[in-house]
């Protein structure tokens, strides 16, 4: 790290240049050196002071967050991702890059300057640096590179420095950290002391609903989604409806799981990178297919695509084998092939088997494993069960109790007590800032 320290040891020159990533280069802090680099790296510091570290504590992908803190579209993501490839000296520039560079350019003003630079650089360094730290690599970037007063280039290690040190240190690091504890905050629910009771919403109002009850993350119900838009459940009809549903529901000051079905036919990181770029904090993705299973090798596969696509996103992994009537081996194969492919919970709906839960509880170890709230929660808590869904447990009492209340005004008895008029219409405020 002394190196760092060292200004006899600087960063390799970069030549000039008008258009693309060659552009970008030449013109951020991180490349250059002397009154150059002071001048572009005041740039990048009074960018950073403008946002306030506490506010990109949210879920999803980072860059979205930051980009939404800066005024630009959450969708700048996508290219930001594109050029992160392309960005060190002594990676090779593809025309996929250069063309990111000009939409980025033109989204954030279509000014060619060192001030949109700077914009566009900070993405950057949220992109490779704090994506990597959500991941769980330490250190994020694992080195640097310096030429010595000799000419020769000097790989420098990062490790017990992640942030760098010296006049090219990272300027963000309060924001990269916020970023982070952002991205993990849904994972820490579940290692709290008691489970996670993660509520199933098929609407905005009843998620609002849940989140003014207290509690602390909201998920969703597949069969709630489809049947309120009068679709059949896990016939991945209901793509659409879903993402939807999802781009409101973030706006809640909770985190939010998604349950994507079997994944709408859709290719896994695509679906993946859509979702944490709207700001969900996880997913849920389940095995079933009808009355069948797809193959452990298929799931495990698209399972590893989501996390390579989306590090930050919770990927709950769901296991049909209980209510398809598949062996007990067969699911904890299941469970144990879908953790290995990097799955961040395992959620097996409709085991109730105490000795079971218990053996998979210890073979899943650091992975949660996720049940439905079937047996007492105060049980599954004894178990060691990490995270409790309630499915689509709601949304049919829901409907129960709708009918039910008609039906006994019908018969002329007296109806239940509700929430008032103006309780329900405030539901629509909940998460939006005073």
């Amino acid at each position: 790290m002394e190196i760092l320290d060292d200004p006899r040891f600087v960063v390799a020159p970069v030549p000039d240049a008008d258009e693309g990533v060659a552009w970008l280069r030449a013109h951020v802090a991180r490349f250059s050196e002397g009154i150059e680099h002071e001048r572009r790296r005041a740039l990048t510091l009074s960018l950073l002071d403008a946002i306030e570290p506490s506010s990109l504590r949210r879920p999803g992908h980072p860059v979205a967050t930051l980009a939404e803190a800066m005024g630009l579209p959450r969708a700048t993501a996508a290219d930001i991702e594109v050029v992160t490839a392309c960005y060190q000296p002594h990676e090779p520039v593809t025309a996929e890059a250069d063309a990111a560079v000009a939409r980025l350019v033109a989204v954030a003003g279509n000014a060619w300057d060192e001030a949109t630079a700077a914009r566009i650089g900070i993405l950057i360094q949220a992109c490779a640096a704090t994506r990597s730290m959500i991941a769980g690599n330490e250190p994020p970037v694992p080195a640097t590179r310096r030429i010595s007063p000799a000419g020769k280039e000097i790989v420098v290690s990062l490790e017990g420095g992640p942030f760098g040190a010296g006049r090219h240190e990272c300027p963000g690091r309060d924001h990269a950290l916020a970023l982070a504890e952002g991205a993990r905050s849904f994972r820490e629910l579940h290692r709290a002391d008691d489970p996670l009771l993660l509520p199933g919403a098929w609407d905005f109002a009843s998620a609002a609903a849940f989140v003014r009850q207290g509690f602390r993350a909201v998920g969703t119900t597949s069969l709630g989604v489809a049947a309120a838009h009068g679709l059949p459940d896990a016939d991945g009809a209901t793509h659409g409806e879903t993402i939807a549903l999802a781009k409101s529901l973030v706006r809640l000051p909770v985190p939010v799981s998604i349950d994507v079905e079997g994944g709408f036919d859709l290719d896994p990181a695509s679906l993946a990178a859509e979702l944490t770029t709207i700001g969900v904090a996880g997913v849920n993705i389940e095995d079933g297919r009808g009355s069948d299973l797809v193959s452990m090798d298929q799931q495990s596969a698209a399972i590893s695509a989501i996390k390579s696509a989306a590090p930050e996103l919770f990927v709950n992994a769901r296991v049909d084998t209980y209510w398809l009537g598949v062996s007990a081996a067969d699911t904890t194969r299941r469970a144990m092939a879908y953790a290995e492919a990097g799955a961040d919970g395992v959620f097996i709906p409709g085991l109730r088997d105490r000795k079971l839960i218990a053996e998979l509880v210890e073979s899943l170890g650091e992975v949660p494993l996720n049940l439905l709230a079937e047996l007492p929660l105060q049980q599954l808590r004894d178990l060691g069960v990490r995270r409790v869904s309630t499915g689509s447990l709601p949304f049919r009492a829901a409907l129960t109790q709708a009918v039910s209340t008609v039906d006994i005004y019908r018969s002329g008895g007296s109806v239940p007590e509700a929430m008032s008029y103006e309780e329900a219409e405030g539901l629509c405020r909940v998460g939006v800032a005073e």
